[in-house]
């Protein structure tokens, strides 16, 4: 049975962005829904521009029913022209990869994207010149190389309007003051100093403007080598540590350039390492940890488990779960990172030691470890804006290469890399360990990784400061008011309103340490290890499956055996790091202090809501870290309410500034998949053995199958 819903009659056009083009369109293209295998969908409007790709239908021209957590900028129809990942069509039922020119167009169309929605497009009742248009031009403009110039970045930047506040609290590190404000934040100012040797970029194009070095580095050292073999600063610890970073020397040089550069480097150690007073810690990252290769390599598989087409793809891979997961290697790179990052903290913390991270270009896996690093040590880079400020400083003013390891312009698959992906991974272990300890929520990690796809801003669509300033002087590039100025992501207006911006901000925050230790220990987070994959499903049943709540030991005793076993006994951390993390975690947790993210075994979660809020199948109904989350705002709003109830009353005159209170939220409607998806139908189960439903060839009699299933269990919407 096909469920069709009639064709639209009314003309639904797109909303452009000022600068955004239609490029091509076509109409009576049927949108399947990624639910079961039922066929049901709706009819609209294909359309391309030079931004997205968007599908329309009836819905899309009314404004009811809105999602509270609506994107003004990217709709839930809308996939930007950089969030397409890959593009399958579809010829008699056989999938195939759809790039360069096409001798022969699909008949059906399915885009994967790298925030890991699915869409599925039928064309057989499209006119076959729209067929053509369509499909050439989605291909063209979202999988072939194209110049910087022509993002749609330029287009936006050089026709919006510039009215907004992009600077907001974020520091951004575009200034010789804002560094000198972040040295005498961190007291690193006794021993370090900014510099302006490279204004005018006459040192590297790869550095920034002004950064900061120690206080005894020349500016003819900084010079000699174009910054390379020179320690940069990243942040001071309260006992006068410091964490460094370097660019190393080309390994492959000939015997007297090696020898210039080794008593070079002699002589800059000297002036940081001076025992006992002032130790140093050099650690070759591209030694200690996994290659930008292993790591591109394993995400590739990991992915793959989330990029579902249809409810039987789901039931099919679900016995196989935890040995798929581990097979990709992703949460072993997630652990050793966090592993190296407890190293560098302990180094810094007890053993009072600069450590100096060294990489080929300073600007890949250095960020990731030193943006670690300072999450744990430094409370405000777990504050909002903190946090943000510390992206500027470390990824987009330190020079990582968003462009290419994005792969934005699809010119090299060789240097992509998802490095920053890597860090909001990190990063989000922490969240959910200590939630109190972080102002803003997974939410806002979610949008935040999101928003590398969304080409309105700047922030992560240049490889490095040189590049985004040369990109704003063209003489092409002025608007009728002058020089025009790109948007940064971190004014959130641009992409919601107030309301929806409060599911970035954590309701549960600890803004002030409790002096009391006792209070301290009482209101100690417990960690739940039996949800070390958090896939398992709200209500019990008699169904056997890695899905049901009557597995929850089998979670527990499969990760902690097996998978726990597999990461622990690779590399064991040494006698004092072990020391120094098991000493920590015996005592009380100070949210504003140290922090340091556990990583035995079945500790390292999957990142339920960025990897599965897409899949109806492995939601929790009325239920997830949202559900909570929603209920609390609702309280808070009540608060507000009554407390505005009460000054009104206390001074018998009524302002005229007072908002009206929203309706709250009924949090028990809400799903795991909120606020990105709206609660959908509960999957059900396929009655037969996931081998034989893998086993049977024809799909009719497949539909048929299930069909009958269906009746036999009756309505379970």
């Amino acid at each position: 049975e096909i469920h069709i819903k009639e064709p639209i009659e009314k003309e639904v056009n797109p909303r452009l962005l000022p600068g955004e083009l239609l490029l091509c369109e076509a109409s009576t293209v049927y949108k399947y829904t990624q639910e079961d295998g039922s066929n049901r969908g709706t009819y609209g409007k294909l359309v391309c521009t030079n931004f997205k790709i968007s599908f329309l239908d009836d819905d899309s021209a009314s404004d009811d029913n809105e999602p509270e957590f609506k994107n003004k900028i990217v709709g839930e129809n809308d996939i930007t022209l950089q969030c397409v990942d890959q593009i399958y069509g579809v010829y008699d039922e056989k999938k195939k990869l759809l790039t360069g020119q096409l001798r022969k167009y699909p008949e059906r169309l399915i885009i994967y994207c790298k925030d890991l929605r699915v869409f599925n497009f039928c064309l057989r009742y499209t006119k076959e010149e729209e067929v053509k248009r369509i499909v050439s031009g989605i291909v063209h403009h979202s999988q072939t190389p194209k110049l910087l110039k022509r993002l749609f970045l330029f287009s936006y930047a050089s026709a919006a309007p510039n009215n907004t506040d992009g600077r907001n609290q974020t520091v951004m590190f575009d200034t010789l003051e804002d560094w000198r404000d972040e040295l005498e934040r961190t007291k690193g100012n006794v021993k370090y100093k900014a510099v302006t040797t490279n204004e005018g970029y006459r040192v590297s194009e790869k550095l920034p403007l002004y950064f900061v070095v120690p206080i005894c580095i020349s500016e003819e050292s900084i010079l000699k080598y174009e910054g390379r073999g020179i320690p940069i600063w990243c942040w001071s610890c309260h006992n006068g540590a410091a964490l460094l970073k370097m660019s190393a020397f080309p390994k492959e040089q000939d015997d007297s350039t090696s020898q210039m550069q080794k008593a070079f480097l002699d002589g800059i150690y000297k002036t940081i390492s001076k025992p006992p007073y002032e130790l140093l810690k050099v650690d070759d990252l591209s030694s200690s940890l996994p290659s930008l290769q292993d790591i591109q390599t394993a995400y590739t598989r990991f992915k793959q488990l989330f990029l579902i087409d249809n409810s039987t793809d789901f039931w099919a891979t679900d016995v196989k779960w935890f040995s798929l997961l581990e097979s990709t290697n992703w949460l072993e790179i997630i652990r050793r990172v966090l592993k190296k990052a407890i190293e560098v903290a302990e180094c810094l913390e007890r053993q009072h030691t600069n450590v100096l991270l060294l990489e080929e270009t300073a600007t890949d896996l250095c960020c990731v470890i030193s943006s670690l690093v300072q999450v744990m040590m430094d409370s405000y880079s777990r504050t909002k804006t903190g946090f943000q400020s510390l992206i500027q400083k470390e990824w987009v003013i330190g020079g990582h290469s968003f462009l290419d390891r994005c792969n934005h312009l699809h010119k090299s698959e060789k240097e992509e890399a998802p490095v920053f992906l890597l860090l909001l991974n990190c990063v989000w272990q922490l969240v959910q360990q200590y939630p109190p300890a972080f102002e803003f929520t997974e939410t806002y990690l979610t949008v935040l990784s999101d928003s590398l796809y969304v080409p309105v801003f700047s922030t992560f669509f240049f490889n490095s400061q040189h590049q985004r300033d040369t990109s704003t002087s063209g003489e092409s590039l002025k608007t009728q008011s002058g020089p025009f100025r790109f948007l940064t992501v971190w004014d959130w207006s641009v992409q919601f309103d107030p309301k929806a911006q409060a599911f970035l901000n954590n309701p549960f925050y600890a803004e002030k340490p409790k002096p009391d230790k006792s209070q301290r220990k009482t209101a100690r987070f417990k960690h739940q290890r039996q949800l070390s994959l958090p896939l398992t499903q709200a209500k019990p049943s008699t169904k056997r499956g890695f899905f049901r709540e009557e597995t929850d030991h089998l979670i527990k005793n499969i990760l902690g055996r097996r998978i726990g076993k597999f990461i622990n006994s690779s590399d064991e951390p040494p006698n004092n790091i072990r020391e120094f993390y098991d000493s920590w975690h015996s005592k009380p947790i100070d949210y504003h202090g140290l922090l340091i993210p556990r990583i035995d075994g079945p500790e390292i979660k999957v990142w339920a809501q960025r990897y599965l809020r897409w899949i109806p199948e492995a939601q929790l109904h009325g239920g997830g870290t949202i559900a909570i989350t929603a209920k609390i705002l609702d309280l808070m709003e009540e608060m507000q309410s009554l407390q505005v109830k009460m000054d009104e009353e206390h001074s018998q005159a009524v302002s005229g500034d007072v908002h009206s209170v929203t309706t709250p939220r009924n949090s028990a409607r809400l799903s795991s998949l909120f606020p990105f998806a709206l609660l959908q139908r509960q999957s059900v189960k396929p009655a037969l053995p996931t081998s034989t439903w893998k086993d049977l060839e024809d799909e009719d009699d497949l539909v048929r199958r299930d069909d009958e299933f269906l009746d036999l269990t009756g309505d379970m919407s």
